[in-house]
């Protein structure tokens, strides 16, 4: 074990944002292009507990920092090539893939059981999720609108169904116990107390 490079308080911080993260929570962006949006997105993910992000985009995801406040630093993000091989993967080690649209097949965003191992899918601020994802998904669901206005913003939408879910899984006591080993624990702790102090400092710059 590496001797980590961050006080011993923001080292027993970290280790206990650790140890409720909630990695069979998952998000998936594809193709949301705006920066707020995605950065929006990101800071929502990390406050309920989100450890993986995966995003399907051309280039790196659009991130500012001054709207995320430093919380992408503390999720993985996986940069996906295809989004059809990256969702059977996930549908394969049993995920159930939870896009949004409207569609004949939609439905209410609470009738899903997100205590499940689950990946919630957004897409395009203006297209939507792809027919790919479509046909994948287990579910596509949809918050009520109740007025002349029958979308939400992306950000938004992706914050109300993450906090259903982090309310299903409060309820179920699931923030109680850490779902990660103390190796996965170990190796996240090395990257993020290690490694990326030096390239921080290396670049002047002090960690968030």
């Amino acid at each position: 074990m590496k001797d980590f490079l961050v006080i011993p308080e923001r080292l027993a911080r970290i280790k206990e944002v650790l140890e409720r993260r909630q990695p069979d929570l998952r998000l998936f962006l594809e193709r949301v292009v705006n920066y707020h949006n995605v950065s929006a997105i990101l800071r929502t993910a990390d406050a309920v507990g989100v450890l993986h992000v995966h995003y399907f985009h051309e280039g790196e995801l659009p991130i500012n920092d001054a709207i995320t406040c430093g919380a992408h630093r503390w999720l993985l993000l996986h940069r996906e090539e295809k989004v059809k091989e990256a969702l059977t993967k996930l549908r394969d080690q049993g995920f159930q893939l939870v896009a949004t649209g409207l569609f004949p097949e939609t439905i209410d965003f609470r009738e899903v059981d997100y205590t499940r191992p689950t990946v919630i899918i957004v897409g395009h601020e203006l297209e939507g999720i792809s027919e790919t994802v479509r046909e994948l998904a287990h579910a596509v669901v949809k918050i009520p609108m109740h007025g002349m206005v029958q979308s939400l913003n992306v950000s938004v939408a992706t914050g109300i169904i993450l906090y259903e879910a982090e309310r299903q899984r409060k309820e179920k006591g699931l923030y109680e116990i850490s779902h990660l080993s103390e190796e996965e624990i170990e190796s996240i702790l090395e990257d993020w107390a290690y490694h990326r102090v030096i390239k921080d400092k290396a670049r002047g710059r002090l960690s968030s």
